[in-house]
């Protein structure tokens, strides 16, 4: 049996003069909600171009997501075998 689920993140930016912050929410279906966040600071002497601050906040909000998904997987399979686990990444 092939069972499917869909997963969606919705990437939230606020842009405030030289910093952008970015919150990556994931959503799953009878899961709690998991949130994590990114912030990106402009140098002053770099140009004002706001989709570089976007991408680089939103890459590090998904960054932060990824690793929350890992160690919960992580303190899954120790839950349900009683042994450490040991994940590459």
């Amino acid at each position: 049996m092939i069972a499917t689920e869909e997963w969606s993140v919705t990437i939230f930016i606020d842009e405030r003069e030289d910093r952008t912050h970015a919150e990556a929410r994931l959503h799953r279906q009878y899961q709690p909600e998991v949130r994590a966040n990114g912030l990106a600071r402009r140098n002053p002497h770099d140009s004002n171009i706001p989709r570089i601050g976007a991408e680089l906040a939103a890459s590090r909000a998904l960054s932060q997501l990824a690793h929350q998904l890992l160690d919960a997987s992580i303190a899954d399979v120790e839950q349900s075998t009683g042994e450490p686990a040991y994940f590459h990444t």
